[in-house]
């Protein structure tokens, strides 16, 4: 599909979309943030410390599709050698990453006043952790490794080895003994939250999607760049 568009309408349509997703970004964020902080209840259990869960838990869901979508795009490009695939994935890598570090972060600021400890090697945080070093292994196989056929492969593997951790993330606190409570919103509508936290939580999901989108799209464009540069210098 991206044969058929030039170098400048790539970039043309990526401004047009970094324009567009920066118009709507700060109205998104004021009423995402008026809910979570203001029209949302305190838990009856965890008072106002709950109000940690809107930007723990959609951090948390934007990691695990991140890195799902990575490990889907590398089968894609390790099969049919598609390179815009290749750059998608990388430019995803790094905003996987800082969500999953902000899951662990908020998860320890939530854990602490809830379960009375910052840290605990328990499956779920454990697991969250492998996470981690998945996406930072799958960003420095391009660092490290100079060769792009090699670290591809090395890429590849790291990230289709990875996404097996994915559903033990999910599933941990169905198979093992936990501190995490069992997932509280589900897809067959059985959901436990109610409406007034779900709403919020909902929102802020869309906040940080907008968010992740921007940093995408910025980081996609440096990638499209530096492949262009690594061109021309062939013809130098």
């Amino acid at each position: 599909m991206f044969n058929y568009f030039s170098t400048s309408q790539i970039f043309n349509f990526l401004n047009i979309l970094i324009k567009f997703l920066n118009s709507i970004f700060f109205i998104f964020l004021l009423i995402g943030i008026s809910f979570a902080l203001v029209f949302s209840p305190p838990d009856y259990l965890q008072g106002e410390n709950v109000r940690i869960m809107y930007i723990h838990v959609p951090a948390a869901w934007i990691s695990l599709a991140a890195f799902c979508l990575i490990a889907f795009l590398s089968v894609i490009n390790f099969t049919f050698k598609i390179k815009h695939t290749l750059l998608i994935s990388k430019s995803i890598a790094p905003i996987g990453l800082l969500f999953a570090c902000l899951a662990i972060i908020t998860g320890s600021l939530w854990g602490q006043p809830t379960w009375g400890t910052w840290w605990v090697w328990d499956a779920r945080l454990t697991s969250m952790l492998v996470l981690c070093l998945f996406y930072l292994a799958y960003i420095l196989s391009f660092k490290i490794i100079k060769n792009n056929h090699l670290s591809m492969k090395v890429s590849s593997f790291i990230s289709i080895l990875g996404v097996i951790n994915v559903p033990i993330i999910k599933y941990s606190v169905d198979w093992w003994a936990t501190l995490h409570q069992p997932a509280s919103i589900k897809l067959d509508g059985t959901s436990s939250i109610h409406a007034s936290m779900l709403t919020p939580l909902l929102l802020m999901l869309l906040v940080l999607l907008t968010y992740s989108a921007l940093i995408f799209l910025m980081k996609y464009k440096t990638e499209i760049i530096k492949m262009k540069k690594k061109s021309l210098k062939k013809y130098d």
